[in-house]
């Protein structure tokens, strides 16, 4: 290309890139570059120019040169494959008729901040600062599948894909990318699936009010991503998955005042994954179901009405639970696995109640195991299992037990009083004592001397030895219960 074949606002561009000057042809501030294409010769770029400055632009002893230009309209492909870029690239505000072309590229920074593109293919990219695509509206995918960044990524507020469109590629690609800092995407739209699965991120991913929409898709696939502090994704609203398996999110997953969609599928699924703190808080209702099998949680922050109807809970581990709820607020959602009856999710909770000294909490929930398990059961043992928890809470109520021990008192001392079981030696035998006879029996440590001095016959004879069996039954439940509160004192 000749010197000779540049346009008046080529050269306005020329002039101004050894200085690394900024060039802008807008008419106001509120310029809509999605009318770009109207846009006439006094404001048009050929692409091929501007490859030719970037990889080989003049330059000025003691200046920093660089390509810095508002409100252009862009024609042809910017293709800069494989090309290594020493200058910083800020093409803002602009109109592209075609997708840039940066795939394998080496660059000092790229912004495309407010501009309108059809796409953006930058696979394996490799950026010494920033990539901007702040308030962008791209309508085709943004490819930075393996990019690596040595600063952070910028899509705040951008537009991604066609409304009431999912096409089949991510509208946005960071599969497999390293970016050292940060993901900062507070505000983005995105009219099909964002893609971040295996990507590396030093600092932290923010997805602050970011409307994500792929129904029946994966709004957000983000398996076994890695990021160096947190998840924001406050007011998020997604209608697909919400894909976070296998994740390594050492702080917060905080999706406070999120709203999670997918009917029909799973809304969120962050099974096996690590996270220090999922937040929850004031969340609308999920739609769809929660998978959080085998995820590691030091603190878990998930109101009851938050959680659908089916939950996927089998291996979850949490250290801490908040709010701090009752038992019985917290136990119909372990009625939610799909799966049916599974001891673990009992036992974590009784866990998670027992580290913050709740013991009546955990005894409520360890009783709520066994009721549960005794549905799976043939009937037989259904019906012993019914006898154990009226009788005693299948011995974490031990005072129910108690209580059985004083209705059998009465009831023995009363009948005894009534007819006076015969003597077995009358020279010998004490005084008769209904209320300690009755004692005797039931009371299996205790000998008052009448149990031994007195036989009775017919039907108090089997009234005795119901008694004796359900006295050895109920004291051993309430020395049991007594035992195990020490034990845990």
């Amino acid at each position: 290309m000749e010197i000779t074949d540049l346009t008046p606002a080529e050269r306005r561009v020329r002039d101004a890139f050894p200085f690394g000057e900024g060039v802008d042809f807008r008419e106001g501030d509120d310029e809509d570059p999605a009318q770009g294409a109207s846009w006439g010769p006094e404001r048009t770029l050929r692409a091929e120019v501007l490859r030719e400055l970037l990889l080989d632009g003049p330059v000025r002893e003691g200046r920093i040169a660089g390509l810095k230009v508002w409100g252009a309209r862009v024609t042809g492909r910017l293709d800069l494959k494989y090309g290594t870029v020493s200058h910083p690239v800020r093409l803002r505000f602009c109109h592209f008729e075609e997708a840039p072309e940066l795939y394998g590229a080496r660059v000092v920074a790229l912004v495309l901040s407010d501009s309108v593109l059809p796409g953006l293919t930058a696979g394996n990219l490799r950026a010494e600062g920033v990539v901007r695509i702040s308030c962008c509206r791209i309508t085709g995918p943004v490819r930075l599948q393996g990019a690596k960044l040595a600063g952070a990524f910028f899509a705040g507020g951008a537009r991604l894909g066609s409304p009431g469109e999912v096409p089949e590629e991510p509208v946005l690609q960071l599969n497999h990318a390293e970016v050292a800092t940060d993901v900062w995407a507070p505000g983005l739209v995105a009219h099909g699936k964002v893609h971040l699965n295996g990507a590396v991120v030093g600092g932290q991913v923010n997805l602050n009010d970011a409307e994500l929409n792929a129904p029946g898709g994966s709004a957000l696939h983000a398996e076994v991503l890695t990021v160096g502090t947190d998840l924001h994704a406050m007011r998020l609203r997604t209608h697909g998955r919400v894909n976070l398996a296998g994740a390594r999110i050492p702080r917060q997953l905080n999706l406070a005042h999120a709203r999670l969609s997918n009917p029909g599928g799973q809304a969120l699924r962050a099974s096996s994954s690590v996270i220090g703190e999922l937040w929850l808080r004031e969340a609308a209702p999920i739609v769809g179901a929660v998978n959080l099998r085998r995820a590691q949680l030091d603190l878990l922050h998930v109101p009851p009405g938050v959680w659908p109807r089916q939950v996927q809970l089998d291996g979850l581990g949490y250290r801490v639970l908040t709010p701090h709820l009752t038992a019985e607020q917290r136990l119909p959602l372990l009625e939610r696995e799909p799966d049916g009856y599974l001891p673990q999710p009992y036992e974590q909770l009784t866990t998670a109640y027992r580290t913050v000294g709740d013991e009546a909490a955990a005894r409520t929930v360890q009783l709520a195991k066994l009721r549960r398990h005794r549905r799976t059961l043939p009937p037989y043992a259904r019906l012993w299992g019914f006898l154990q928890d009226a009788a005693v809470g299948y011995g974490f109520r031990p005072m129910r037990a108690a209580g059985w021990l004083l209705l059998l008192l009465c009831t023995g001392t009363l009948a005894f009083a009534l007819h006076h079981p015969p003597a077995l030696k009358p020279a010998e035998a004490p005084a008769f004592n209904p209320l300690f006879y009755t004692l005797d029996l039931l009371l299996p440590i205790i000998d008052f001397g009448q149990e031994g001095a007195y036989a009775p016959r017919g039907w108090y004879q089997w009234l005795s030895y119901l008694l004796i069996v359900t006295g050895w039954v109920l004291a051993t439940t309430i020395a049991a219960g007594v035992s195990r509160s020490l034990s845990r004192q």
